[in-house]
């Protein structure tokens, strides 16, 4: 008896060092007096989830290790196919991510019964330019739905990456490259737009300002940068006519339209409306980063925000980036709703000479 216990306790360890063998020697050793307990850890260390696990970790690192050989393959090799194939893996992580964050915005919204206006300021933004680039890939999108149409649309976007990609694939060099060529496209208006004021202030029958829209006018258009104090002096001409956003002549919304990077290529009457709600939309942006305090912003973020406000940041300082960013605020935050032509006409006044702007002839 004494010899059996020790040959059962013997073959009882060697089940829990060999799992794999468990059934078969189980089988042979079964007696009344043998109790399952000892394969109970077995069935705790080699569960089928578990299993699972440990195979998916597995074939990802092996997964993983493979891209990376073949990415040094190609940086090696291709070098300038590597920089284009390595742009759009990260560019779709980045789309991606974006949309995950638009989703919990929007589910956020619907739960809270919330408005655009109450978000926070990088919720906002993140929805405004996620919009943004949605409406920029639909074309794209269409033109690849019929068959081996998507041949075409790689040919398509290698050769026209500004016309056609949205700024998640674009390379650092094209994005600083793309940003100075729309600014320099937006400030072709710029003294259009000088011109359409100063040919407007001649119908304006309040003397007093009058006279304050001329200076303004003169002062920018010698090179000088006007005061807040100056700008907000004739807001009063931009809630109705002549400027309102309303009631403005078509060719002058047309000059105004590109500052906000709008086609004006359309009706006057569609013109008009997407300059409203732009422009709305603009202040309301505003109003949310005063909440938040331009202080709070990191580098990337306020440049960001100076340059959809009129400013080329790329060519400028980060301290001068924050000083020119607190004197638009202080323009939006003094302005009403039914005042909001006035800041789309700021974007001219506050950018066009600071401090050293190319747009001037």
């Amino acid at each position: 008896m004494a010899l059996s216990c020790s040959s059962l306790c013997s073959h009882l360890s060697l089940i829990r060092l060999c799992g794999l063998r468990t059934n078969r020697i189980t089988n042979v050793l079964y007696s009344p007096r043998v109790s399952y307990q000892p394969r109970l850890p077995l069935c705790r260390y080699y569960s089928s989830s578990k299993v699972r696990r440990g195979i998916g970790r597995y074939v990802s690192s092996r997964l993983q290790r493979a891209n990376s050989k073949y990415e040094g393959f190609l940086k090696r090799r291709f070098p300038r196919f590597f920089q284009l194939y390595h742009t759009f893996v990260e560019g779709f992580k980045l789309l991606f991510q974006d949309a995950r964050d638009v989703k919990r915005i929007k589910t956020r919204m619907f739960s809270e019964k919330l408005q655009f206006q109450d978000l926070p300021y990088r919720d906002m933004e993140k929805l405004r330019q996620f919009r943004r680039n949605v409406v920029k890939a639909f074309p794209l999108v269409v033109i690849s739905i019929p068959p081996f149409a998507n041949y075409l649309v790689f040919v398509l976007m290698y050769f026209f990456p500004r016309q056609l990609l949205i700024p998640h694939f674009w390379t650092p060099r094209q994005q600083v490259e793309f940003q100075a060529l729309y600014h320099s496209l937006r400030a072709r208006h710029h003294w259009p737009v000088l011109k359409g004021l100063e040919n407007t202030s001649r119908h304006v029958t309040d003397g007093q300002l009058q006279r304050r829209l001329t200076d303004l006018c003169a002062k920018v258009q010698n090179g000088e940068n006007p005061k807040v104090s100056e700008i907000l002096a004739v807001r009063a001409l931009f809630s109705g006519p002549p400027l309102g956003i309303k009631r403005m002549s078509v060719d002058h919304m047309r000059h105004i339209s590109p500052l906000l990077f709008l086609t004006p290529r359309l009706p006057g009457f569609l013109i008009g409306r997407r300059l409203n709600s732009h422009a709305l939309e603009l202040l309301q942006l505003d109003r949310a980063l005063s909440r938040l305090g331009p202080n709070q912003l990191s580098d990337s973020e306020l440049r960001q925000a100076c340059y959809i406000r009129g400013l080329h940041s790329n060519s400028l300082g980060i301290n001068q980036c924050r000083e020119w960013l607190s004197q638009w605020l202080q323009v939006s935050s003094s302005l009403k709703d039914s005042e909001v032509s006035l800041l789309l006409h700021s974007i001219v006044f506050l950018s066009v000479n600071y401090p050293n702007s190319p747009s001037r002839h």
